[in-house]
């Protein structure tokens, strides 16, 4: 029996963009919610640091170690410790919405310590005006700090969207769903070399376009 190739394969012809749609799916998702929880924890990161606009040695080692203890574990290690917390959340470990936890967790700590670091390029002459002039510390954050590190906040966000896509991959290992889960059933079990061919050039494309969307953006966004 022949094994079915390209057009007349449906594991390409069927499966392959639902598959495409499950990994954009988790890439968005897990974004999202890393921008939510990663930008407030990053500035609260920053802030707390020697010298800056509440300085907090205890509070900011401790949160620079949770920082760092999450973006130590390597992912497939993180997805599997996670497999009952997962359950709880969503009701199962299997698919696309399960994968979206672990990916989410994993990209909190990473963009929160992207955004440190973008903060901490922020020219401290601006801040010194802003306060000279009054401004409050929410005010300081919300109108100065923020605005001027707006373009390497974009570009910390399109590093970790480019980072989540290549998890999305990982988690098809243990049945994530989309084109990672879709290249191990058919391209690497079943040695289907068309199927492999496929996803990864739909995930290389995909990477292209984000970071072709995150650069346009963050060059819009710079008025430096």
């Amino acid at each position: 029996m022949n094994t079915p190739t390209w057009f007349d394969n449906p594991a390409i012809t069927v499966e392959l963009l639902p598959s495409l749609g499950e990994t954009i799916a988790m890439t968005a998702w897990s974004t999202a919610i890393a921008i939510l929880i990663g930008l407030p924890l990053g500035i609260w990161l920053f802030v707390t640091t020697k010298h800056s606009l509440a300085p907090n040695a205890v509070l900011h080692q401790v949160l620079s170690t949770i920082v760092n203890i999450g973006r130590s574990i390597p992912f497939i290690v993180l997805i599997i410790a996670l497999i009952p917390f997962t359950r709880f959340v969503v009701g199962t470990a299997l698919g696309w919405q399960a994968a979206v936890v672990a990916l989410t967790i994993s990209a909190i700590p990473f963009y929160a310590r992207l955004v440190e670091i973008s903060l901490h390029e922020v020219a401290g002459g601006k801040v010194e005006a802003a306060q000279m002039m009054g401004a409050s510390r929410g005010q300081i954050i919300r109108q100065v700090l923020v605005p001027e590190a707006l373009p390497g906040l974009i570009s910390g966000a399109t590093v970790t969207a480019v980072a989540l896509v290549n998890y999305t991959a990982m988690a098809g290992a243990v049945g994530g769903g989309g084109l990672g889960d879709l290249a191990i059933s058919y391209g690497y079990n079943r040695y289907q070399a068309d199927v492999m061919l496929a996803c990864v050039v739909l995930l290389v494309a995909f990477v292209g376009l984000i970071q072709l969307i995150g650069d346009r953006l963050a060059r819009l966004v710079d008025h430096r």
